[in-house]
Formats: structure tokens, C-alpha cells, sequence
């Protein structure tokens, strides 16, 4: 393995340098809210990544980015999906990002112990700041249940 692939997390250098321009589309499908076109693209360059996938930085930062998209398109079962793969991927837990997309399509689904537990993961990793783009809604039940939140 040279130094790019080094840097790269182990993917071949052109490779990574592939799925970094899909990414780089499916986030300018993503400012112009055109989801399923984001999503079409961050899935090209996800499948680009070598097996076992778990083992790459890069899948990290592409399942978010899928889950976060499909969350955004509030497809909250794919986001679901793609975030809880993201979990099995280096340095997704503790990503306090991660952790409320997680929350927060759990949320959505309904499913409110496990939202709890991943809003909180999220408050712990994030403070009152990672909430303040988002619906007050989550920040509001996650109130109801944690103490020393403000």
C-alpha cells in the first residue's frame, strides 16, 4: 500500500478519488434538494468501496450521508437502514451527528426507547448546539426524559 492509499484508508487512490467526485454530485444534488438524485449517486460511490466494507472511513461518511439524505427526503426506514449500518463503520460511534439522525428516525418511527437512547448519544456528544437546526420536537421529548438538560 503506497502513502495515498495510506491516506486514503486502504482504498486504491483512484478509486477513492472516484467516490470522492460522486460524493461530491450527490451533495450538490443534496443543496438543491433533489434527494433521490443525491442518493443515486452516494450509492455509486459506496459500492465502489472494497469488502469487507465495515473496514473503511469512507463508508462511514457515505452511510451517513445516505441515511441523512433519506432522513431529509423523510424515507425514515432507508435512513434507519443506512444509519445503523454506518454504526458498524470506524469512528461512527460517538459521531454525535450520527447519533441524532438516528434519534431522530427512530423517532419518526415511532420507536421512542431506542430514539431516547440515541438522542441522548447525541446530546452527550453534541451538547444543546447539535439540535438547533433541527425541529424542536426532538430536543423537547429528549428534555422530558434526561436531567441537567437546559
Amino acid at each position: 500500500m503506497d502513502g495515498d492509499e495510506a491516506a486514503n484508508g486502504g482504498i486504491d487512490n483512484d478509486i477513492y478519488e472516484h467516490i470522492r467526485e460522486l460524493s461530491e454530485i450527490g451533495n450538490s444534488y443534496l443543496e438543491k434538494k433533489e434527494y433521490s438524485k443525491a442518493i443515486e449517486q452516494y450509492h455509486k460511490a459506496f459500492d465502489l468501496i472494497p469488502e469487507p466494507f465495515e473496514n473503511y472511513k469512507a463508508s462511514t461518511w457515505l452511510l451517513t450521508a445516505i441515511g441523512d439524505t433519506y432522513f431529509l427526503a423523510r424515507d425514515y426506514i432507508n435512513a434507519l437502514r443506512a444509519l445503523e449500518e454506518a454504526m458498524y463503520c470506524p469512528k461512527a460511534i460517538g459521531n454525535a451527528f450520527i447519533h441524532l439522525r438516528l434519534g431522530q428516525a427512530l423517532f419518526e418511527l415511532n420507536n421512542l426507547d431506542k430514539a431516547r437512547d440515541e438522542l441522548a448519544r447525541a446530546y452527550l456528544g453534541g451538547g444543546k448546539e447539535i439540535f438547533e437546526d433541527e425541529n424542536p420536537k426532538y430536543y423537547e421529548y429528549l428534555k422530558a426524559f434526561m436531567r441537567n438538560v437546559e
